[in-house]
């Protein structure tokens, strides 16, 4: 009636961006604790630049995981995929307000969707986010991430993983695939 959504292959969809990010807006961190991450990053948006105006996204993720697990401890019960999207769109949302944008589950021209992508002034910073079900799992992850660089002619990509094993290794590492640079952050 409104034209908020539009049907899209016998799928519900949003008709724009505009209605994306303000429905997101306004659903997005509802929970105090999302809403603390929120904060917290708007406190420290300009640690977040790169010399060259950019975001420094592997900074961004580092400092998401390290307050993630802060606040979030060991909560795992029924933790799904869309809830660790919620959590890390609302920290970058404090980051990039009022200089960027983002949209959730863009689609490509083949019908694939990206789980994120962060336009900021000019640029464009493709994240996948997955809960880790192990090395193969995210060996598909990264195959995955790198299929849609090479879709945009991008270079890097980032990979954050919700991991609930207690001999996890928490941080971002930087791994070469080919011509491409993946960061990958284990939660």
């Amino acid at each position: 009636m409104y034209g908020f959504i539009r049907n899209n292959h016998n799928r519900v969809a949003l008709s724009n961006r505009i209605f994306e990010m303000l429905l997101y807006a306004h659903f997005i961190g509802e929970s105090n604790q999302n809403n603390a991450l929120k904060q917290i990053a708007a406190r420290m948006k300009s640690a977040f630049v790169d010399e060259e105006g950019g975001l420094d996204i592997p900074k961004i993720m580092d400092h998401f995981i390290r307050e993630h697990n802060r606040i979030h401890k060991d909560k795992t019960d029924t933790f799904l995929e869309e809830e660790g999207r919620e959590r890390f769109i609302t920290y970058v949302s404090g980051i990039i307000n009022g200089t960027g944008t983002y949209s959730v589950e863009e689609q490509l021209r083949d019908y694939r969707r990206t789980d994120l992508v962060i336009h900021y002034l000019g640029r464009k910073y493709v994240i996948e986010l997955k809960i880790w079900h192990g090395e193969r799992y995210n060996s598909e992850g990264e195959k995955q991430l790198t299929g849609y660089l090479d879709y945009w002619n991008l270079n890097t990509g980032y990979l954050l993983s919700f991991n609930f094993n207690k001999e996890k290794e928490s941080g971002v590492r930087r791994i070469q695939i080919g011509d491409k640079v993946l960061y990958e952050g284990t939660v």
